[in-house]
């Protein structure tokens, strides 16, 4: 039987890792087999280069990369930006008010590297987790040329704060729940589902020939423009009701299951 699917993305936190930031042998293996069936295998995440491309490299991939939520499309091998959503300073400057103010932990992402104006002991074992190593900036410093992505940390509750805080903000730039413990502003039309869309229309393959799988609020748009998108057994409701089919959880090699299944 001929292959069913041209395109595969994966989203990586919650999807391909498990809870504690591992890729199992099992997983592997079947993204491994999906790739030597001759099915490109594109990452959609939040994280940038940096933070994706580890994963990448143990997967034993190489080619393009969606990060940065859909704002950067990257060739991982000549480290090129292939297609980009920049965010226009003015635009920003409510949200880096608000966040230098309240004391929120924040970075600035351009599409190949990351800047903070600080440091605390929880942000830098976090950076340590995703493979992240920002540039230090002076405190107050201009936003940086090339802005795709501003990213705020901290515990769920400083988050649920700012989510709410933030509702309704600039219709130039939106602000993304990426995890937990994580918002991401970034350009209006940018997302993972708008990168995927884009990447599919360059490549001349049929959205019906592109599968999905992610667990989280910024993969909704991902999983509902795919011809299949399947959500994790750890997703939340919401995640779960945008998918044609929930798979089991990043815990139990979901992803695993699926690719078998469906690729």
């Amino acid at each position: 039987m001929g292959k069913q699917f041209d395109l595969i993305a994966l989203d990586v936190d919650g999807t391909l890792l498990t809870d504690d930031h591992r890729l199992t042998a099992d997983t592997k293996d079947a993204v491994r087999e999906a790739a030597a069936g001759g099915t490109e295998i594109v990452l959609c995440t939040g994280r940038g280069p940096s933070g994706a491309l580890p994963v990448m490299e143990e997967l034993g991939l190489s080619g393009t990369l969606i990060v940065h939520n859909g704002a950067a499309t990257i060739d991982s091998v000549r480290r090129t930006v292939l297609h980009e959503y920049a965010i226009d300073p003015l635009y920003l400057e409510p949200y880096l008010i608000y966040s230098r103010n309240n004391g929120i932990h924040f970075d600035f992402n351009t599409a190949f590297e990351m800047m903070v104006e600080g440091m605390t002991p929880e942000a830098e074992e976090m950076y340590s987790r995703f493979y992240a190593q920002p540039k230090l900036l002076a405190p107050g410093s201009p936003v940086p040329e090339g802005l795709l992505k501003f990213t705020v940390f901290g515990s769920k509750e400083e988050m649920d704060r700012v989510e709410a805080d933030w509702r309704g903000w600039t219709p130039h730039l939106q602000s993304i729940r990426s995890g937990d413990f994580f918002i991401d502003v970034q350009h209006a039309e940018a997302s993972k589902g708008a990168a995927l869309k884009q990447l599919a229309r360059a490549r001349g393959i049929d959205r019906t020939r592109v599968l999905a799988i992610g667990n989280y609020y910024n993969d909704i748009d991902m999983l509902t423009f795919a011809g299949l998108g399947l959500a994790m057994g750890n997703s939340p409701e919401r995640v779960k009701e945008a998918a044609d089919a929930v798979i089991g959880s990043n815990e139990e090699d979901g992803v695993a299951a699926a690719l078998r299944q469906y690729a």
